[in-house]
């Protein structure tokens, strides 16, 4: 986790010097920067309209190139990165061609988009029954290009597939619909305006979209109410005001005012005949066209720094970061755990299957935990004496989000947004890099699974998964190395009460238990102890795999031999016996397994810490000579076969005793003396 933390901040870096390293290119070839500002007199007729469409100002009449260059010096100044941006913009909409347009089937579905939405504008051109459309295909395609870059959508609505709703609202001939919200409150009343011009042109439209959306903007002439509207208002701490000598706002600035309803007002100010200019001053405005956004903590002169242009999605994004609300928030932290989590396609090292295998194992997880981490903070922000900590948060993140910093930040943000083959491509051959260093990282100590092929490794995870179907509680979890030691056990012992008397092992400790051949008539056989493995038998209906008290196994000894078995190991041992008496020629066992058990059995020797017996309590049936026997961490020893599917089955605990069998014992108990075999022997016979 935090290796991959460390390359994509690793990443964030690399994108940052790459933006410094292209801005150090374009000066080199041009000589200048992109906030260095460009005189609007020196610009094409051409580039002059492409401004003043971008900025959202209507230009219908104006034929003389200086009449032009006014109004886009009265809309603001202008910089070489917006225009930079603009000719951009225009080239990809003449590529990309008409914009897409909804197409409404009938009345409920134009009152879900339209008039339920209530958060954005909508132009809507209604086409009346055996009528044609007010504007024609070509006029609309240019219609909706223009006005789909300040985030209005369109959509055509035909009479003919709901005749009724069309008279119902009165529109009897083929006619423009605009919708806009009319109050400055989340999700207000929506107002349907009808175009009633005479003139069908794309340019008078506009011009007639600008003057309806400029209504939802308080426009102010006095100083007076300038002062009124400058005091510190709790309601609205945020104000984004415009200070411009022009007839209406902008159509990106009126625009904007919609996106950020409830968060940010937005107030005009129309200086062409401002009665006091002292006024001004004593508020900070130097000059005018001015952009200021008015906080609690102090003003900010939007456009002073690096990629701060007079378009919608420039404003968009530093508002967003000055005053984010929830979903911005989570759309951020999901992009961010998305990156993470495909740096494991770069950092897991082995075969191709694998590293997507884990790719999508890590984004189900990732995505999962961010979608619960959420519940509870959705939970939080709904608690009204949390205001003051959501308030200070909020302030803090102005204070950061003001900063020159921040506005490189964004700068970036733009441009990479705008040209995401270059972030996907950077962020590939990052990943490359990654892997590349981990490859080499990891050579010294490279495991056997890092360099299995792809149907290799299939073939281990099929086989991890039948061994997951078969024995779901053997193959979730690692045996840990003591119980005492390992807290997590306790949470999992909790979390699943129906396996208290089941541990979650693994049956990988089955490879390293002793294993030899018993030898009929050698050191191994025991002559007076033939019954010593039984004497340590604690009451088999006890299911705790704890060992039992010392004080209790002398006198559970002398009347459990009819119950130091119980049903499950009848059932093993069954099974074991029959598959043992027909390998009894050759006791090994034909696996990978069972070749290291043979090499570990080939010992002459009784182990020293195994109680010395004749008897096997699983299958209940005397030890024969060069039968594989097998130990248990207690002490008690048992056929190979028998005490094998004895544990594969899921029961991790000595039959005799009931001590974990993969836990070791500190203290092994001695063998006790013959006599007192001997006298045990007696009894149980």
């Amino acid at each position: 986790m935090w290796l991959k933390l460390f390359f994509l901040l690793l990443y964030f870096i690399v994108l940052f010097m790459l933006a410094r390293i292209f801005e150090a290119v374009v000066w080199y070839e041009t000589g200048v920067f992109a906030t260095q500002l460009v005189d609007p007199v020196s610009l094409s007729y051409k580039k002059l309209k492409t401004i003043l469409e971008c900025r959202g100002l209507a230009y219908a009449g104006l034929a003389e190139k200086k009449d032009v260059s006014q109004l886009v010096e009265k809309s603001g100044e202008l910089t070489h990165g917006e225009l930079y941006s603009a000719i951009k913009k225009e080239n990809e909409q003449t590529e990309a061609g008409d914009a897409s347009s909804t197409h409404f089937s009938g009345e409920m579905h134009f009152y879900e988009l339209v008039e339920d939405t209530k958060d954005g504008i909508w132009l809507v051109q209604v086409i009346a029954q055996d009528r044609e459309a007010l504007l024609s295909k070509s006029n609309w395609g240019k219609m909706v290009q223009k006005v789909s870059q300040f985030g209005i959508r369109t959509g055509t609505f035909n009479c003919s597939h709901d005749h009724r709703s069309c008279i119902r609202r009165g529109w009897q001939r083929s006619t423009l619909v605009m919708s806009v919200p009319q109050t400055s409150a989340s999700k207000g009343k929506v107002m349907l305006k009808e175009y009633d011009g005479r003139r069908i042109e794309p340019e008078l439209i506009f011009r007639w979209m600008t003057s309806q959306m400029s209504h939802r903007i308080k426009t102010l002439c006095h100083s007076e109410k300038l002062l009124e509207e400058w005091r510190p208002d709790p309601l609205h701490p945020l104000k984004m005001f415009l200070f411009a000598p022009l007839p209406q706002p902008p159509v990106f600035f009126s625009s904007l005012s919609v996106k950020f309803t409830g968060r940010i007002e937005f107030i005009f100010v129309d200086v062409s005949h401002w009665d006091n200019r002292s006024s001004l001053l004593e508020i900070g405005v130097t000059q005018s066209p001015a952009y200021i956004l008015k906080m609690p903590e102090g003003i900010y002169h939007y456009g002073n720094s690096t990629g701060e242009f007079l378009s919608v999605a420039a404003m968009d994004t530093f508002l967003r970061s000055v005053q984010p609300e929830v979903n911005d928030l989570f759309v951020l932290s999901l992009v961010l755990i998305n990156l993470l989590a495909w740096m494991d396609l770069f950092i897991t090292q082995g075969a191709t299957v694998k590293r997507f295998v884990v790719l999508i194992r890590t984004l189900g997880t990732y995505n999962s935990i961010l979608l619960v981490s959420w519940l509870p903070f959705l939970a939080l922000l709904q608690l009204s004496y949390l205001d003051t900590l959501y308030g200070y948060s909020l302030k803090l993140l102005r204070y950061a989000d003001t900063t020159t910093l921040a506005s490189v930040v964004r700068s970036d943000w733009t441009f990479y947004s705008s040209h995401p083959a270059l972030f996907l491509s950077t962020y590939l051959a990052h990943g490359l890099l990654v892997d590349y260093f981990e490859k080499k990282r990891r050579c010294g100590n490279r495991s056997q699974e890092d360099s299995s092929t792809n149907l290799e490794w299939l073939a281990s995870l099929w086989e991890w998964y039948t061994s997951y179907l078969l024995h779901p509680i053997a193959s979730l979890q690692q045996v840990p190395s003591d119980w005492e030691d390992d807290p997590s056990f306790l949470f999992e012992r909790l979390a699943f009460p129906d396996l208290w008397l089941r541990p979650l092992v693994s049956v990988d400790y089955i490879k390293a238990l002793p294993a030899w051949k018993f030898r009929r008539g050698g050191a191994d056989e025991p002559e007076e102890e033939t019954d010593s493995c039984r004497s340590d038998t604690d009451s088999s209906e006890s299911s705790d795999c704890a060992p039992p008290p010392s004080g209790q196994r002398q006198e559970s000894a002398r009347d459990g031999d009819a119950r130091s078995v119980d049903s499950n190991a009848e059932r093993a041992g069954a099974a074991a016996t029959s598959s043992r008496r027909r390998r009894r020629g050759d006791a090994d066992i034909p696996s990978a397994e069972g070749v290291a058990r043979r090499e570990c059995g080939e010992r002459s020797g009784w182990p020293r810490n195994i109680l010395r017996c004749s008897e096997c309590v699983v299958c209940l049936e005397n030890f024969v000579s060069e039968e594989l026997l097998m130990g248990l961490p207690c002490g008690h020893a048992f056929h190979q076969q028998c005490i094998v599917v004895w544990l594969n089955a899921g029961r991790h605990c000595c039959p005799v005793c009931r001590w974990p069998s993969y836990k070791k014992k500190q203290q092994q108990q001695q063998p006790p003396p013959p006599h007192v075999h001997g006298s045990l022997s007696s009894e149980t016979s």
